[in-house]
């Protein structure tokens, strides 16, 4: 039976009570934490490093799901690893040598990922790169800015790498991130994702609350699918 994964994003978290936030998604039932780097080159806004991510490790026992939306992540992958992740996904248009990455985080000892941007076609992911990954991340938003609305023409290519990665027998999970929310996870579940990055619905307007619905709502489809 699938298992299903919730990794709130702490891009929409309230920096301010960032530590509290962590422990509360974790307390209420995540069992992943997404964590969104950005250089202001590879997009346009400028996040966190790993001082932050080193910072709020203490406060967190769960899985740190680090998203690299960096120009070249090759150049920082041991970095990452040394703060704190525990899986490193990077972006296919952000690097020349998307295989040497891959090997190189493995040989970190973390969980490679790879993810695209909505306007990039998924056959530009090869079965070699699906054969090795343990997530492929599939943007349904422009990467960025978080609040964004999910972009519905992602929906095929959801679907295009599940058929993808069952057709290869890959074990790799099917990661979404952008607009998901009350109303649009259910699309995303229905095309075959498996991971699900929440960011403002779950931060916003009550942060328990917020996390055991999508905790529950994941349990449930686990147990109906």
């Amino acid at each position: 039976m699938q298992d299903y994964v919730l990794a709130p994003s702490i891009l929409s978290a309230d920096f301010k009570e960032l530590g509290q936030d962590i422990r509360t998604t974790e307390a209420a039932g995540a069992s992943w934490l997404h964590v969104d780097v950005m250089d202001g080159l590879f997009v346009p806004s400028i996040s966190f490093g790993m001082p932050v991510i080193k910072s709020i490790r203490s406060v967190s026992k769960i899985y740190f799901d680090v998203h690299l939306m960096i120009e070249k992540p090759e150049r920082y992958l041991e970095e990452f690893v040394k703060c704190g992740a525990d899986g490193i996904t990077f972006h296919l248009e952000a690097t020349e040598e998307p295989l040497e990455c891959i090997d190189s985080i493995h040989k970190l000892g973390r969980d490679a990922g790879i993810s695209i941007n909505p306007e990039t076609p998924v056959d530009t992911i090869t079965d070699e790169m699906l054969k090795k990954v343990e997530l492929v991340l599939i943007m349904t938003v422009h990467p960025g800015f978080g609040g964004q609305k999910y972009i519905d023409e992602c929906t095929q290519k959801i679907k295009a790498i599940r058929e993808r990665i069952d057709g290869l027998g890959s074990s790799a999970r099917l990661e979404v991130d952008g607009g998901i929310n009350k109303d649009t996870i259910g699309t995303a579940l229905g095309a075959g994702a498996d991971t699900f990055v929440i960011g403002s619905s779950v931060f916003i307007g009550g942060t328990e609350e917020n996390t055991k619905y999508f905790v529950k709502a994941l349990r449930d489809y686990k147990i109906t699918a």
